[in-house]
């Protein structure tokens, strides 16, 4: 008989399993390091580049361009910037356009989690620039994106596996968002939900390590404090939760405002008949005419974020930050400059949700709502209902303010806000545009049902099989009859006494034995496989069908584990199959309920017997 090769069995932890994890756990700590120095090297240019062009300083002293004195020269200077962005993009590359998240589950989606060296450098280098000179963005995109391509390029120099580099690149990705916001519990979410799609140890733990080490070498660089920073604050628990649910609608419906425009944009744009190279500048100069009007608006504006979170702010600014920093940011994010959207993000929705609570104790002075409060509540649930990143978000801003008691607040404003973006907006703002190229981006997640039913739920029982003396002549008579017995297509289990397992014969072998053989003399135990591959009755579906596609095989006898001789049973396709129609009907077949037959003619005895039976 061919022998196949030996099986590994399950439920054994593999020694090359641990040390692989261990290897990626030890990239993820220097991928955590890499990210950690990113972010202060790109907040040193973003420094450079605006005191060079707001203030003509060579400086890395920090600040924001809104207390500038360049007069009217303050609409001509954004135009620079987007010039020499679109400059980059044409002749560098074009994946630094946009926001950098995109892109890195673009490079995940499509390319098996690859990203070109160049992007590493060239992306920061295109953020700093257009940040610097007044770009209405934050560091964190082109950081996340930036780290990512440190992972990625990490995954691809050494010797890795696609699954193993999607990991290094969700643990750049997670330890830049980590190192810009010192949030490391919130960068590990936000890779998870919108990177990886799974949440499995092996790539958990790098996850963790990568963010632990990013943001403990922001505290060494930036100091322990946040980007911006929130005073204590009256989140007006319980009484003010109904403002925070009437909060939460207006936050979907702007989530789903600010998707459209964005996308909108983007194809006005695409439409322009010039070259994509000046479309940065003609989306930075609408930057420079609002930022004329409200200087706020330009750069990254962590100081006025700080400003809306703490209440320094009147009705009448946060309307107009609202306003133009919102226009601000999708004309010239779809324009195809660089850089990210969270921070402007949370800068107009922070000011919407100031704006709602001022609002309301003007029409109802006994409301008392704290406008710092409502704007955090606002600026989560913005950002995390667009780009479908809730739970990430609601963590994020607790991060922030280490106050338990925005944690209510915060899931009743941010759930209802998603739950209006789901109805109104089939993709995210992150994933808009990669629709739109063909992409499939995975939306909702779970654990297949393969991975939570055991084989001995679904296999063939007492399967059909025959003794060894059978000849190969005899085996072909009863399959071209039909006989269920006799399936060649799934294999024939050869058993012996006892019903022990000797091997397995497939039309495969019963070809190659006639050709050999015409008259079929040949028994079925000397033409099959006396090592087929087998599955055992404890252990998951998911198991035995990757041992399937692993040995190029549709059926697997399963033996018992304690004699591994004998047989219990058969899996084949057919089966795993069963287990998903299984899953199918759990989701779709609609039973009825106490209630229906409590009402039904005769019903209340029945509605009592279903209350108190014993399952």
């Amino acid at each position: 008989m061919a022998s196949a090769a030996p099986v590994t069995r399950t439920g054994e932890v593999q020694p090359s399993a641990v040390y692989r994890l261990g290897w990626m756990c030890l990239l993820a700590a220097l991928i955590g390091v890499l990210a950690g120095i990113v972010a202060y090297v790109l907040y040193d240019l973003i420094a450079l580049f605006t005191n060079i062009a707001y203030y003509h300083e060579f400086s890395l002293h920090f600040r924001s361009p809104r207390d500038s004195t360049l007069g009217p020269w303050i609409i001509i200077v954004p135009v620079v910037g987007g010039l020499l962005s679109g400059l980059l993009a044409k002749y560098g590359s074009p994946k630094i356009r946009g926001h950098g998240i995109p892109e890195a589950i673009e490079a995940v989606l499509s390319s098996r989690s690859r990203i070109e060296p160049k992007v590493a450098l060239l992306k920061p280098l295109s953020a700093a620039i257009c940040i610097g000179t007044g770009g209405p963005y934050g560091a964190e995109g082109p950081i996340i994106q930036t780290g990512g391509a440190f992972g990625s390029v990490i995954g691809q120099i050494l010797s890795t596996t696609a699954a193993e580099r999607k990991v290094m690149l969700a643990c750049g990705a997670c330890a830049g968002m980590a190192a810009t916001f010192n949030t490391p519990i919130a960068g590990v979410i936000l890779a998870i939900e919108l990177l990886l799609f799974e949440f499995r140890a092996r790539s958990f733990i790098p996850l963790v390590i990568a963010s632990t080490l990013a943001t403990s070498v922001r505290v060494l660089l930036f100091g322990q404090h946040s980007m911006f920073v929130m005073g204590a604050t009256d989140f007006n628990v319980p009484r003010g939760l109904p403002y925070y649910v009437l909060l939460g609608v207006i936050c979907g419906i702007a989530a789903v405002g600010v998707t459209k425009a964005l996308t909108w944009i983007e194809e006005q744009f695409e439409r322009l008949p010039i070259d994509e190279v000046w479309h940065p500048a003609i989306g930075m100069l609408s930057v420079g005419i609002l930022g004329f009007f409200v200087p706020r608006i330009l750069g990254v504006g962590y100081d006025t974020i700080s400003d809306i979170l703490n209440g320094n702010l009147t009705l009448k600014i946060l309307i107009l930050v609202a306003a133009f920093k919102f226009v601000a940011l999708v004309v010239s994010l779809g324009s195809g400059t660089s850089g990210g959207l969270l921070a402007p993000t949370f800068m107009w929705s922070a000011a919407l949700g100031g704006a709602f609570a001022m609002a309301v104790n003007k029409m109802i002075p006994s409301a008392h709502l704290a406008p710092g409060a409502f704007a955090l509540v606002a600026m989560a649930a913005v950002f995390g209902s667009a780009a479908r990143a809730t739970f990430s978000l609601i963590v994020f801003a607790f991060e922030i303010t280490g106050d338990y008691n925005a944690i209510l607040p915060l899931m009743l404003g941010c759930v209802i806000s998603d739950l209006i973006a789901l109805r109104y907006s089939k993709n995210s703002i992150m994933t808009e545009r990669l629709v739109k190229r063909g992409l499939s981006v995975p939306g909702d997640y779970e654990a297949s049902v393969l991975s939570m039913v055991n084989v001995s739920a679904v296999m063939r029982q007492k399967p059909n099989s025959i003794p060894p003396d059978t000849t190969v002549a005899h085996l072909t008579k009863a399959a071209s009859r039909h006989d269920a017995t006799m399936n060649l297509a799934d294999g024939v289990p050869i058993v012996g006494e006892g019903e022990r397992l000797l091997g397995v014969i497939t039309q495969g072998d019963v070809m190659r034995s006639l050709e050999k053989d015409p008259e079929g003399r040949t028994t079925v135990s000397e033409a099959g496989n006396d090592a087929p591959i087998v599955a055992y009755p404890d252990e998951l579906v998911a198991q035995a069908l990757h041992r399937m596609v692993q040995h190029g095989v549709g059926h697997l006898p399963v033996v018992s584990r304690k004699d591994d001789s004998k047989l219990i049973g058969y899996l084949d396709r057919a089966n795993v199959l069963g287990a998903w129609s299984r899953q199918i009907e759990d989701e779709g077949l609609r039973e009825s309920g106490w209630l229906s037959s409590w009402t039904a003619p005769h019903g209340g005895p029945g509605f009592v017997k279903r209350f108190w039976r014993k399952d």
